[in-house]
């Protein structure tokens, strides 16, 4: 984009990254929010999203003048929400402009007329961009980590959030991007011209290749169970006969296993990844395993010339089906970048936590608590069905107050009617309380209530719940 003069107030196309261009407007940052260094850009509020970022100049159009442009190129669903708000507040200021011209006394002597409010600098409310029975659209996938949601902005003040993004970027190295509330509706993502393989068809995998496919991504799949394989070869799928196969004619290869055995097999064993790797060729793990799997597997595939990526995945098969996994990412982070349109159809949010071996350690700390809550949840329904009080009203009042979610709601309303079936393996959340136990260890710190819990799905696992989902470890407590 050609470089342009700007001034607070004007409205814009920000492009951000390899995001396509969106619309916004220039706004005065926060005082304690500084300007990137060595950049000459400006402070955008994007429609339809509530966010903003930091934009290069040259990054920047003017609204009006390429308006038909980019509506040419740009046909989600999610940018015409954002388009549409453009129109609606571009009609309201007019609306205002014409009603301060028409203001008048008795005499014929008009009023002075009022300045025309576009959301002028230390304006942070764009509740007039939308409907007011609309509820809030969440972020889209052209956002990086310095942005600041509203909600954000509601919760704290301007100096909390400052503070907020410097230790995220400068502490922890921690960014995220966001990504489509669903890919389902969301028609925005520009698929990566990199060729994509996938190992691993299970819970999770089918429902992130699918929608990885669904993105228009080329993605070739191999499965240990080859039948897993024939229904995405008929949404347009490559087979791969062997994961050293797929590696070798993939730019990027995903896998999703069971457990750390699993996924040192998948590369290691006779025709595995390994065998494939050639340098540049990438490989991201998107298994749940311990720090020392990634450390190995980071190691073997960079000894080939490969580029390493870690992965995990917070969430479960129906997130996965609808697009709205969390993904922890942690290793090269190019490979991170190269992966941008593949992590936003299969997920909401991505998080790039440094290196290798950090994302494994936060997604078992994530599912130690994830694991240590529904046993704690299944030991009060129990208790409440020992002492004669009702399940049911344990459950609508829990939906009542602070502990209210989805997670509860659902998993609580299928014990209730005796629904198992798998949405996460109950065998994989007490592998990975396991792995957090083991790792509390190795750091010397103390997790009780984890061991507690590990107990607990063991016991649910001898009693022949492993297959069915984490809400059977209400079993335990009945049996």
């Amino acid at each position: 984009m050609a470089t342009v003069h700007l001034r607070i107030g004007d409205l814009v196309w920000g492009k951000l990254g390899r995001y396509p261009p969106w619309p916004g407007k220039v706004v005065s940052p926060p005082k304690d929010l500084k300007k990137p260094r060595g950049k000459k850009c400006h402070f955008v509020k994007f429609f339809g999203t509530e966010d903003h970022a930091w934009i290069k100049v040259e990054q920047l159009k003017p609204y009006h003048a390429h308006k038909e442009e980019m509506i040419k190129i740009n046909k989600g669903k999610r940018f015409q929400q954002a388009v549409d708000a453009v129109e609606d507040f571009l009609k309201k200021a007019k609306g205002k402009e014409q009603n301060a011209d028409g203001k008048g006394d008795s005499k014929g002597k008009k009023t002075p007329n009022k300045p025309l409010k576009i959301l002028e600098e230390d304006d942070e409310d764009l509740s007039a961009l939308k409907d007011p029975s609309e509820k809030p659209v969440k972020d889209d996938p052209h956002f990086h980590h310095f942005l600041l949601s509203q909600s954000e902005k509601a919760a704290s003040s301007m100096e909390p959030i400052s503070k907020r993004l410097k230790i995220i970027e400068e502490d922890t190295g921690s960014t995220s991007i966001q990504a489509a509330d669903s890919t389902a509706i969301n028609g925005s993502i520009t698929p990566t011209d990199k060729r994509i393989g996938f190992l691993g068809l299970g819970l999770m995998g089918s429902g992130i290749v699918s929608n990885l496919l669904k993105m228009g991504h080329v993605v070739t799949v191999w499965n240990r169970t080859a039948e897993k394989c024939d229904l995405f070869i008929q949404e347009g799928a490559r087979l791969g006969r062997t994961p050293a196969e797929v590696a070798s004619t993939c730019d990027i290869t995903f896998s999703c296993v069971s457990d750390p055995k699993a996924a040192r097999d998948l590369v290691l064993g006779p025709s595995g990844v390994l065998q494939g790797i050639r340098p540049g060729k990438c490989y991201v793990e998107m298994s749940t395993v311990d720090p020392e799997t990634i450390t190995e597997l980071s190691q073997v595939i960079t000894s080939r010339g490969g580029r390493f990526l870690e992965a995990p995945v917070a969430g479960s098969q129906q997130l996965s089906n609808d697009g709205m996994l969390v993904i922890l990412a942690a290793g090269d982070r190019t490979v991170y970048e190269d992966c941008s349109s593949c992590f936003q159809a299969m997920g909401k949010t991505s998080f790039f936590l440094g290196e290798a071996g950090n994302a494994a350690r936060m997604m078992l700390i994530v599912n130690m608590v994830q694991g240590s809550f529904m046993a704690t949840i299944a030991e009060g329904l129990t208790l409440a069905q020992a002492t004669g009080q009702s399940q049911q009203t344990f459950l609508d009042i829990l939906c009542q107050g602070q502990m209210a979610s989805t997670f509860v709601d659902q998993k609580c309303q299928n014990i209730l009617q005796g629904n198992f079936k798998p949405d996460y393996y109950l065998k994989h959340i007490q592998k990975d309380l396991r792995l957090a136990i083991s790792m509390g260890d190795m750091a010397n710190h103390p997790t009780p209530m984890a061991a507690a819990a590990n107990e607990v799905y063991k016991r649910a696992k001898a009693l022949d719940q492993s297959d069915n989902d984490i809400s059977a470890v209400y079993r335990a407590y009945i049996h």
